[in-house]
């Protein structure tokens, strides 16, 4: 089987390339399979002889709906497209996930066999919320469900390696935390000390996370908790 990663270099990227031994990365320059999600430049040569794609690039933006349409059009009726998306873009109305939600409906409608996995968010972006932040730690008044990203990676190396399932169950992380008891967490790994404030926003974006639509808690998986990637990371 010969499988291309989009967005191989990436966060979640690396760890799928890892774990798929021979699998090839899509890149606009270095080493790799040279091809241009955004313009479609050379995509249809890199997908030459490809059995499944795993499309985990990203631009974070309303362009995840341009580039998925550009691999779609390049890629051959038989080709396995298994696609990465984020646990509720169909019920939190916020830019990016309705962008991912768009780019999912563009891989259901495309007439090749494919697999969609949504998780929820990784521990790299509840870390970020906090990095940037000194002497106060703000933090929203929500509860998320971290993931580690070789969890998910797994779960895309075994669908990459099998048979095109569609929409398959949301992947979330082992447990759901309060966003102030994940500060603690943070403050306590960086050895720092901050007052911890919780901000609520009006909208009915805050209002759909403060609902859990962003969260799986049916469906806890891996051991990898926060505290312990911060105390990898």
């Amino acid at each position: 089987m010969s499988v291309l990663v989009t967005g191989g270099t990436g966060t979640l990227g690396r760890d799928v390339v890892r774990l798929l031994p021979g699998s090839r990365v899509l890149t606009r320059s270095g080493d790799g399979v040279r091809g241009d999600l955004l313009t479609g430049a050379g995509l249809t040569e890199a997908l030459t002889g490809v059995d499944t794609v795993v499309h985990c690039a990203t631009t974070l933006g309303r362009r995840d709906v341009d580039a998925t349409a550009k691999l779609i059009e390049a890629a051959k009726d038989n080709q396995h497209l298994v696609y990465i998306s984020i646990v509720g873009v169909d019920r939190v109305p916020l830019p990016y996930y309705r962008a991912k939600l768009a780019a999912e409906r563009l891989v259901e409608g495309s007439g090749l066999p494919y697999t969609i996995l949504r998780a929820t968010q990784f521990h790299q972006l509840i870390a970020k919320l906090f990095s940037a932040q000194r002497f106060l730690l703000f933090y929203p008044a929500l509860r998320f469900q971290p993931v580690d990203t070789g969890t998910v990676a797994g779960r895309l190396a075994e669908l990459a390696g099998g048979q095109a399932r569609g929409r398959v169950p949301d992947l979330g992380g082992p447990t759901v935390w309060s966003a102030r008891e994940l500060a603690g967490q943070y403050l306590a790994a960086t050895g720092r000390r901050a007052a911890r404030v919780p901000v609520s926003l009006p909208g009915k974006t805050f209002a759909a996370y403060r609902s859990g639509h962003h969260l799986a808690p049916e469906h806890a998986e891996g051991t990898v908790e926060f505290a312990d990637f911060l105390a990898g990371a």
